[in-house]
């Protein structure tokens, strides 16, 4: 494990340098542009440690007695011993809900007293089972393409550092987005799919310290932003001014348009009324095995068919033959006609064209 002195170089990223503080899990390294960055200490592999770095100290500097030109000869020249194996990855905790992803992307100042000079710190939180392959990228309105500001993977139930953030830089956050792929190792798991959510973000947030909140992953108020919550991307409804005007366009073209109504059907125009012959053996070609009572119901039924066929041809005359003999189906009928189908005209048919035992009804 890193200690302050060792000189390091990074597991997941290229570049290295000297721990200078460590604070909890996490290890501030000292690049060699000068740059302090904070890297979990798991992801950092030892070169050397303090004592080897004092011998190299006693060899290449504070002697006076080399030149600056075969100190830095003699340097190239410096292998270390041995490097240890890069630590092993501890075994991942799982919980119930963390099979539900919730990620959330978190801006913190550095001086929440003092915003209008402060610099700000970007955290990713995964609390969630899963392993995250993501990237983490941004855009100004003024600028023609997105700028990928970090690339990686983070553990599960875990909270990383991603960048130092100075004024300038974050006024031209106006909008952020959020690219994953989340797995596990060396198990089976529930597929989750790929998700990029794009957010549009209010600058100005950075400099109100009201916008910054109290939040359950943090114990300093921030500006925090749900990228994924409860396994659902929260992805910000966004207009596009083109559209909507497009949108407004053909709503007025089509107020202009007929307005849309049902069909309706033009029925033929026939000069003679419609007879029909009510009569059973006109009916069906074979009765047998029909009662009294069933050969009534089929011409009542028939009668009824017909009836509400022609409900909607108002003037329409039907003349119905029912026969004359003991006068059950004329009753049957009138019966119909006065309940079921009252209103309409109904008087004895024509006797000369139809004879006794017919009943003419108009609608």
């Amino acid at each position: 494990m890193a200690k302050i002195g060792d000189t390091v170089r990074f597991l997941s990223s290229t570049g290295g340098g000297r721990v200078v503080k460590i604070d909890g899990q996490i290890a501030h390294v000292e690049e060699e542009d000068g740059f302090v960055t904070p890297v979990l200490i798991k992801e950092l592999v030892v070169v050397s440690t303090v004592g080897e770095e004092k011998v190299r100290r006693d060899i290449f500097g504070g002697t006076g007695q080399k030149k600056q030109a075969d100190e830095e000869q003699a340097r190239s020249k410096f292998v270390p011993t041995a490097v240890p194996e890069a630590p092993k990855a501890e075994p991942v905790i799982e919980t119930p809900e963390g099979e539900r992803l919730n990620v959330v992307l978190a801006y913190s100042a550095m001086e929440l007293k003092h915003l209008s000079t402060t610099a700000f710190e970007t955290y990713l939180v995964n609390d969630s089972n899963y392993f995250l392959y993501f990237t983490y990228l941004s855009r100004a309105d003024d600028a023609e393409g997105w700028t990928t500001r970090y690339a990686g993977i983070v553990e599960p139930n875990m909270q990383i550092f991603l960048e130092e953030l100075s004024r300038e830089q974050a006024g031209r956050l106006d909008r952020v987005a959020f690219q994953y792929v989340a797995f596990k190792r060396d198990k089976e798991f529930q597929l989750k799919a790929p998700v990029a959510v794009e957010t549009r973000m209010d600058t100005t947030k950075f400099f109100k310290l009201h916008c910054f909140r109290e939040n359950p992953y943090f114990d300093e108020p921030v500006i925090a932003l749900d990228i994924v919550k409860n396994d659902i991307p929260q992805r910000a409804k966004t207009f596009d001014s083109s559209r909507l005007e497009d949108a407004m366009k053909q709503k007025r073209e089509a107020d202009r348009r007929p307005a849309a109504r049902p069909v309706q059907k033009k029925q033929p125009k026939t000069d003679g009324p419609l007879v029909v012959d009510l009569h059973i053996t006109e009916l069906i070609d074979n009765t047998r095995g029909m009662s009294n009572a069933d050969i009534l119901n089929y011409q009542v039924d028939t009668f009824r068919k017909v009836m509400d066929e022609n409900l909607n041809n108002r003037g329409k005359k039907i003349v119905f033959i029912h026969g004359k003999g003991e006068g059950i189906l004329r009753q049957a009928l009138m019966k119909e006609l006065n309940y079921r189908y009252k209103g309409h005209d109904v008087q004895d048919a024509s006797f000369r064209e139809y004879g006794y035992g017919a009943t003419q009804v108009t609608i």
